[in-house]
């Protein structure tokens, strides 16, 4: 069971060893209460229940405790939870697209087990003093062109916590695997022996254009659709290749593009993709601040000057893009006369 209850100056027994124990005796003290904690049934003492409010009995050994409590002239509720997981370990946790109702259960449960956080700036840090009050947490977070904890240092605060036989959690916006750079972190780990878990995340490369209604694939519309990082400009033999998918019908989606989405539009135009085909550039995916910004690739650059649209964002090309404007029913329309 594990407790969000204000504490404040209640004594609470926490049952356990230690190691096992130390997740409910981080979380009772970051609740306020006056933790009394002790290591085995027959280390319980009358003076260590007198006043309490509470008792955690924390992994095996249910009965041996009750008994122990009874013994020791407790009449306190006993509430149980599992143990800690053993540390010394890193999951890498996929935090979604930043709205802190759409972290998955797994993810909840790898921060309940944190010693240590490793936050970026796009991942739903909100849920951590949730999921893990009292764990150390340590911002790593990057904006563009601005690193201030290079991913070198990332990795070694990693390896660092988890030799020193810590629980690591390394949470991310998103998925840890698209744009994460969760695979150089897993080898990091690796090369030092480090077991990984890794929890996966919902991509705003999907769920960012679908919170704006734009789905990223559509029957007799779009079959395929091609996620880009757009922190650098595309090459040219890039711009090829998305121009030929836009052909096809394919989407484009490009995460962290809003810098070079005036190099993006021209060279998708100068390799051959309809000046006409809709953009959208989707800001601030699941806040109160989500705004659509919808255009084409002829006047993209105008009218995301004109909005003021900045990051984060998740800009999308292809005529899926329908979907998000007053042409919609015509588009159904059309779909359904082809179909």
């Amino acid at each position: 069971m594990l407790l969000t209850a204000d504490l404040t100056a209640v004594p609470v027994l926490v049952l356990g060893e230690p190691a096992a124990a130390r997740r409910a005796l981080r979380r009772c003290a970051a609740a306020g209460a006056e933790v009394r904690p002790v290591a085995a049934p027959e280390q319980l003492r009358p003076a260590d229940v007198a006043g309490a409010g509470l008792a955690v009995v924390v992994g095996e050994g249910r009965a041996r405790w009750r008994k122990a409590l009874d013994d020791a002239g407790a009449r306190v509720p006993v509430v149980h939870e599992p143990a800690a997981r053993e540390g010394g370990r890193v999951t890498l946790v996929g935090g979604g697209p930043g709205a802190e109702d759409l972290l998955t259960v797994r993810a909840v449960q790898a921060l309940q087990d944190a010693d240590v956080v490793l936050v970026d700036r796009l991942a739903p840090a909100g849920a951590v003093a949730a999921a893990a009050p009292g764990a150390e947490v340590i911002p790593v977070g990057k904006t563009p062109g601005h690193h201030p904890v290079p991913q070198e240092r990332i990795q070694d605060l990693i390896v660092v916590h988890a030799l020193a036989g810590k629980s690591v959690v390394r949470l991310k916006g998103g998925d840890p695997y698209v744009f994460g750079r969760g695979g150089e972190e897993l080898a990091a780990c690796a090369a030092h022996g480090i077991p990984v878990d890794v929890v996966p995340g919902i991509t705003s490369a999907v769920s960012v254009p679908g919170a704006a209604g734009i789905p990223v694939t559509f029957r007799e519309v779009s079959r395929m659709f091609t996620v880009a990082s757009g922190h650098v400009p595309f090459s040219e033999a890039e711009l090829q290749h998305f121009a030929g998918l836009g052909a096809a019908g394919g989407t484009l989606v490009v995460l962290m593009g809003v810098g070079t989405l005036p190099h993006l539009v021209s060279g998708l135009v100068r390799a051959g993709a309809d000046p006409a085909t809709p953009l959208a550039v989707v800001e601030r995916g699941f806040t109160d601040r989500q705004r659509s910004t919808i255009t084409s690739l002829r006047d993209a650059v105008e009218d995301t000057a004109r909005a003021g649209c900045g990051s984060p964002a998740v800009v999308v090309v292809g005529p899926v893009v329908r979907l998000a404007t007053a042409e919609r029913n015509a588009f159904l329309a059309e779909v359904a006369a082809h179909g």
